[in-house]
């Protein structure tokens, strides 16, 4: 059985989600990057946290989550100008 690269950081994203409030009181507006459900580092940029992580975690193998209160950071809008009839 495979597993996809999204079903291997749905735990680090379900922790983000759990912990959102206080995630937030103590990393707002940072780019956190999460593994093995936990933060290992904040970085203020997402360039920072994705080239340093690669570095020493191994891409692929962790989220980068950007910290905010509410669900904006966590839901994407996507706009198309295609209808259907």
């Amino acid at each position: 059985m495979s597993v996809t690269f999204a079903a291997m950081l749905d735990k680090e994203f379900k922790y983000y989600i759990d912990h959102q409030d206080e995630l937030v009181k103590k990393y707002n507006k940072k780019f956190l990057v999460i593994k093995n459900e936990s933060v290992v580092k904040a970085y203020d940029t997402v360039v920072q946290a994705i080239s340093e992580s690669d570095k020493t975690l191994g891409a692929g193998t962790f989220l980068v989550q950007y910290c905010e209160s509410g669900d904006t950071s966590t839901t994407q809008h996507f706009h198309s100008r295609v209808t259907f009839a």
